[in-house]
């Protein structure tokens, strides 16, 4: 039986995460420090004997090894999945120190604890802001140079090296999911809850970053899930990296406001901005190539679109009873 420990676990991705990993019959640590993630997202959890919660800052090393010795020491972490990070790209750009503790030092802090419990296998939560802004081009996993223009993503490209150099001295196995938009619940941020919550408090008419004509991939955390759990299974290496999301051309904020005005705020008025970046390190288009992940076998259930769709009406309803 697998032994998961999820750092972010009390995340949007982390407690999804621990969600599915334990409906498999698997074991689940989360560690959490709670800045972005809530304890109220673990409920669920609380009775169940294959679960555990650790409130602790993945950035200290000390602190996390000797919050999950013991559980190792008694039960062997089989499997690292490393979700915790800074969300909220603005906030680094405001302050790169955030992206520093939270992405880039969260890694290497999780990485040493690895080496020194011996923990074999590490599953890394990067992004599609580890490229740049690269247009129109669909970027493969190959695509260069790779030049974030956030610290962001360039904290999640740091963290990827790291983890390389790692596997070659004392990793047995590292899988990097770059990961496109991703959306569901239970939404913390992100651009449908951002305008889900401007629709409810001004049902007339809301404001949105930008002209609107920003154009990316989406993908729905059900389908994310199950691509990582797929790579998980069958990725053939010992360093794996893989662009997981639609393989269609993606959806425009303008597209995005007029679904959730729809949901929450029929006929309300939608006032676009000026420019095609909503804030600095904003990447206005991208899209995947797949092909990789797709010839060994998967694909998602849901495009940019329909994922959209689906997260507007979990995020209304989310928000209605918040």
């Amino acid at each position: 039986m697998a032994i998961n420990l999820i750092t972010g676990g009390a995340g949007f991705v982390g407690v999804n995460l621990a969600k599915q990993l334990l409906a498999a019959g698997e074991k689940v640590i989360a560690v959490d420090d709670l800045s972005r993630g809530r304890m109220e997202y673990l409920t669920q959890f609380s009775k169940n004997p294959a679960f555990t919660f650790i409130q602790l800052d993945c950035a200290d090393a000390d602190a996390f090894q000797a919050g999950v010795a013991a559980l190792h020491a008694a039960d062997s972490i089989t499997d690292v999945w490393h979700m915790a990070a800074n969300s909220d790209i603005p906030a680094g750009v405001a302050d790169p120190g955030i992206d520093l503790q939270r992405t880039f030092m969260t890694t290497f802090a999780t990485l040493l604890v690895m080496r020194n419990l011996s923990i074999p296998v590490i599953h890394f939560a990067s992004s599609s802001a580890v490229y740049g802004d690269l247009a129109d081009l669909a970027i493969s996993e190959v695509s260069g140079p790779v030049e974030p223009i956030s610290n962001y993503g360039a904290m999640k490209l740091a963290s990827e090296a790291q983890i390389r150099a790692a596997v070659e001295s004392y990793l047995q196995r590292a899988n990097v999911f770059r990961f496109p938009n991703v959306v569901g619940v239970p939404a913390t941020h992100g651009v449908i809850l951002d305008l889900i919550r401007k629709a409810r408090a001004t049902p007339s008419g809301f404001d949105v970053l930008g002209d609107g004509t920003q154009q990316k991939i989406y993908l729905h955390v059900d389908d994310l899930l199950s691509a990582m759990l797929f790579i998980r299974k069958h990725a053939p290496g010992r360093y794996n990296v893989f662009n997981i999301g639609p393989s269609d051309a993606g959806i425009t904020v303008r597209e995005i406001a007029e679904t959730v005005a729809r949901q929450v705020a029929p006929g309300s008025e939608i006032r676009f901005g000026s420019g095609n970046k909503g804030w600095v390190g904003d990447v206005p288009r991208f899209r995947y190539a797949t092909e990789k992940l797709s010839s060994l076998g998967w694909s998602p259930n849901m495009g940019s679109h329909a994922a959209i769709a689906k997260a507007a009406e979990q995020i209304a309803r989310q928000e209605e009873t918040s």
